[in-house]
């Protein structure tokens, strides 16, 4: 049986393994089933309820149909959301005592992904061992031929619409927002990839008196990350350009992560964006025991000018779950990953964009300076990122011709830089990240890292970008 969970829950082709109607239902059952397990289920009053949303993929609704049968055959209830950013399930899952929270998306992934991810009773995602003792559930049925344990034909009525709770959502956003400040007098370019913040973040950026030009707000079902939002940001820094206004942002496709662009329509990634938060929050006493949690995928500079400003970092692998865990562990206030995964842990157990953008904007107006001030703070090593597409993950380990020369480059980059390798969790990609010296030295390494890859496994080239 094929590995059901990835590093950011279930994802894949709906109408393909796992996406299948029947192992979405099961997943459902068995992840019910097994929470209610565990002790006294928190129930709003009425009985163990599970609240469920989605981003803008046209494949959603009928993922939920399977996934409110699974449900209902475990005993429980559910309530949709609808069309929300993933974070708002995070914080609502516990306000509204659910037994769990499932959210329907893929993510920064094409449309023609999507994907299941669970939420525990407290608003943070579902833990490894859980994932692990759901899969190892739903490989015994297949063992056994019970796969399908809910019936095709067992569909509910449907679930309890929960949309009203989207605005408790929208106040728990603004409120994050220190009330000495405001945006007036603010021309903010808003970039929602087609997907689930697109009714939330303009209006809650307007609310507080920017003028907000707004791009990627109208979903087809077919639209989301395609061209536009964080992985695309071309079009956000040329709208700031030709609009003239002071800075924009732009989320994923289910926005849990952000990336601004200056007032010249430069980028800062999520590293600019936690210099920044940290400065300010230790100077307002709040960055707990003066640390910060960061990938391994964060930029060498930024780690060095951290140190400077008597910041320590705390350095994880990749996954915001990884970071989640460091910060809980360690007891700290911020974390998150160069993508654009930002954890205030104060406000929320989670990424979340809209919130990452409230408190970039605060520290902005509380400088008194541009963003583009901000985003030249610390000096970052060069960087080459190359993502290989790859037919089959190789362990890399067992690739001995690569680690030789991973070693190789490592001593013409002397210690000013780092090489990673790893396999994306959610896409059949081989990232290669290298920083060194200088572009030239390290694109040249990553290039002939990606051909020994290829000459190694025997795989045929696959698209880079």
């Amino acid at each position: 049986m094929e590995k059901l969970f990835g590093t950011d829950g279930v994802r894949g082709m709906p109408g393909k393994y796992p996406l299948t109607a029947a192992t979405i239902r099961d997943i459902a059952l068995i992840t019910a089933q097994l929470i209610r397990s565990r002790g006294p289920s928190r129930n709003n009053g009425s009985g163990p309820v599970i609240l469920m949303g989605r981003d803008t993929r046209g494949s959603g609704p009928e993922i939920a149909r399977c996934l409110i049968a699974g449900f209902k055959a475990a005993g429980c209830r559910t309530m949709d959301l609808g069309v929300a950013p993933t974070p708002a399930i995070s914080y609502l899952t516990p306000r509204l005592k659910a037994l769990c929270g499932v959210i329907i998306s893929a993510s920064h992934n094409p449309a023609q992904f999507n994907g299941i991810k669970f939420f525990n009773g407290d608003g943070f995602k579902m833990d490894p061992q859980t994932e692990d003792l759901v899969e190892k559930e739903l490989s015994r049925d297949c063992e056994a031929g019970r796969r399908g344990k809910v019936s095709a034909g067992a569909w509910p009525a449907g679930a309890e619409n929960a949309s009203k709770y989207a605005g408790w959502y929208a106040d728990f956003l603004r409120s994050t927002f220190p009330p000495t400040l405001d945006l007036n007098g603010m021309r903010l370019v808003v970039d929602c990839a087609q997907g689930a913040s697109y009714r939330i973040a303009p209006a809650l950026f307007e609310s507080l008196g920017a003028e907000v030009i707004a791009l990627g707000c109208s979903p087809n079902g077919r639209n989301i990350n395609a061209g536009c939002g964080a992985l695309f940001p071309e079009a956000l820094q040329k709208a700031i350009v030709r609009n003239k206004a002071d800075c924009g942002v732009c989320f994923d496709g289910d926005a849990d992560r952000a990336i601004f662009a200056d007032e010249k329509g430069m980028l800062l990634d999520g590293d600019a964006l936690i210099c920044l938060s940290a400065q300010r929050l230790r100077r307002l006493g709040l960055l707990k025991s003066d640390k910060v949690v960061l990938t391994v995928m964060s930029n060498f500079g930024l780690l060095k000018f951290l140190g400077e400003k008597g910041i320590s970092v705390v350095s994880v692998p990749v996954g915001d779950r990884n970071v989640t865990e460091a910060l809980e562990r360690e007891g700290l206030s911020l974390g998150g990953e160069a993508s654009g995964h930002v954890i205030f842990r104060s406000f929320s157990a989670t990424g979340d964009g809209i919130l990452t953008a409230l408190q970039t904007l605060a520290a902005l107006r509380e400088s008194g300076k541009p963003l583009s001030a901000h985003r030249r703070s610390f000096k970052a090593v060069p960087q080459v990122l190359k993502n290989l597409a790859v037919e089959n993950k190789v362990p890399l380990e067992g690739l001995p011709r690569l680690k030789e020369q991973i070693r190789g480059c490592e001593k013409k980059i002397k210690g000013q830089g780092r090489i990673f390798l790893r396999y994306s969790g959610t896409e059949p990609l081989l990232r290669i990240m290298i920083e060194g010296p200088n572009q030239s030295m390290i694109k040249a390494m990553a290039r002939r890292l990606a051909e020994t890859y290829l000459k190694e496994t025997g795989q045929k080239a696959g698209k880079t970008h």
